[in-house]
């Protein structure tokens, strides 16, 4: 089960992202485009250059989470 506690930030990273990124680069993109620490329980939200896809990079106290959402047109 997956909690998320009350004081939750999540950031939307404005522009757009490669979404072939994985844990690494994203995390590298949080650290040194953002100057956040991604290891501290924050969300990060990143969006695909058409707009239909979206990765969110989540660490949960145990590790890095990442959850991919392709958006359908209809």
């Amino acid at each position: 089960m997956i909690t998320l506690s009350h004081d939750l930030r999540i950031w939307l990273c404005a522009g757009h992202s490669d979404t072939r990124k994985g844990f690494d680069g994203l995390s590298a993109l949080v650290q040194h485009m953002l100057n956040k620490n991604p290891f501290a329980g924050q969300v990060f939200v990143f969006r695909g250059r058409r707009g239909d896809k979206i990765k969110l990079l989540w660490w949960d106290g145990q590790g890095l989470c990442m959850y991919y959402k392709r958006l359908e047109q209809d």
